[in-house]
């Protein structure tokens, strides 16, 4: 870790916005029957396993987890795939990425669901740092966070040992 690195939250902290999170989604979502997670690749994906881990140990509710597959290097002409085939006709997705930033990534991942009938659509992030430049905001969010362009968002999900660093 480099000497201009900070601790923005640690295990404990980022355990408890898990709950939090979950408990939220579950007010939210009581009457349903199944929540889909759609993780974006990467710790959105981990993030994902956790936040449905997380409401079906606190609620009835039945979580599954896919994976948006796509290039955050290449958004434009990189293609979107999802994981599986779940049938998400009429169902409620939460889009769920580690950090929200200028909104671009998210908006991107948007893209295989645009033709499916889905219910109702949220988005949860650990992290929002507020550089909207693209209209997408989360419905859940860890954590928000006041950062200027240049500094940078780690989140580590490893194990045992859940991390964010700014630097």
């Amino acid at each position: 870790m480099s000497e201009n690195q900070s601790l923005v939250l640690n295990h404990r902290q980022i355990g408890q916005k898990i709950t939090r999170m979950a408990y939220e989604i579950y007010e939210r979502n009581s009457s349903e029957e199944e929540i889909f997670f759609a993780g974006i690749s990467g710790m959105g994906k981990v993030f994902a396993d956790l936040l449905a881990d997380k409401l079906q140990s606190i609620s009835p509710l039945r979580a599954s987890v896919m994976e948006v597959i796509l290039d955050k290097n290449s958004l434009v002409q990189g293609e979107v795939k999802l994981s599986g085939n779940s049938n998400l006709e009429n169902k409620c997705l939460i889009l769920v990425d580690d950090v929200l930033n200028t909104g671009k990534t998210l908006a991107y991942a948007l893209k295989p669901f645009l033709e499916i009938p889905i219910k109702k659509m949220e988005m949860a992030v650990l992290v929002n740092r507020s550089h909207k430049l693209f209209p997408v905001s989360a419905d859940y969010t860890g954590l928000e966070l006041s950062t200027t362009l240049n500094e940078h968002i780690e989140v580590n999900l490893t194990k045992d040992n859940y991390t964010v660093h700014l630097h």
